[in-house]
């Protein structure tokens, strides 16, 4: 008697649609902080934002964490074309949601991100239309001053690979996702100067 290989059965097949998210308010970790550079030479802090999953059953949160969980959003923060600079005023808001103590020294841009990574925050994430080369098409968008302190600081999310979270709140050791699918892979982002907006 032989045995199949296997037997069609798609009555569990799931659909999973990588669509930016709904314009909402979102319980977010920052998952990670990383600095790269487009061909051109133009520099961008890109914060990492992912979306709890251990807010599901708040019923206040159904329609964004209990849907979405999960689900990445990148934040990108350019150095301005005048002053090779980063925004430090924009940086602030992320600190303060992050529960970075007032009047705290960040001697370099790496205590930034190591002092925001692995925080839980709220974030208002924006849907909106963006034209890059003639193409339009939906993104996400958050700005600096839409992140907020968050109203869950313990952190009971897991990671897909069923690590937990490990910075409980603020001030902890941050997490480091060894397992993450959106690592820089080492090949530098593909923008234009042209196409930055300042």
């Amino acid at each position: 008697m032989a045995n199949d290989f296997m037997n069609t059965n798609y009555a569990n097949n799931t659909s999973s649609s990588y669509d930016p998210l709904p314009t909402g308010t979102y319980e977010m970790i920052i998952n990670k902080a990383q600095e790269s550079a487009t061909k051109n030479g133009a520099e961008t802090l890109q914060i990492d934002l992912l979306v709890r999953n251990d807010l599901d059953k708040v019923p206040g949160l159904a329609n964004t964490n209990g849907k979405y969980h999960n689900r990445h959003v990148f934040m990108d923060n350019w150095k301005r074309k005048a002053t090779n600079q980063y925004d430090l005023d924009g940086f602030k808001y992320i600190l303060q949601a992050a529960g970075v103590p007032e009047n705290t020294a960040i001697p370099t841009v790496e205590d930034f991100m190591k002092a925001i990574t692995g925080t839980p925050v709220k974030v208002y994430v924006k849907a909106e239309q963006d034209t890059y080369k003639g193409e339009t098409r939906l993104v996400n968008r958050v700005a600096p001053w839409n992140f907020e302190v968050s109203d869950y600081p313990q952190i009971q999310h897991v990671y897909k690979n069923k690590r937990p979270a490990t910075k409980p709140a603020p001030q902890a050791q941050p997490a480091t996702n060894t397992d993450d699918p959106f690592a820089n892979t080492g090949t530098p982002v593909n923008i234009s100067d042209d196409d930055l907006p300042f």
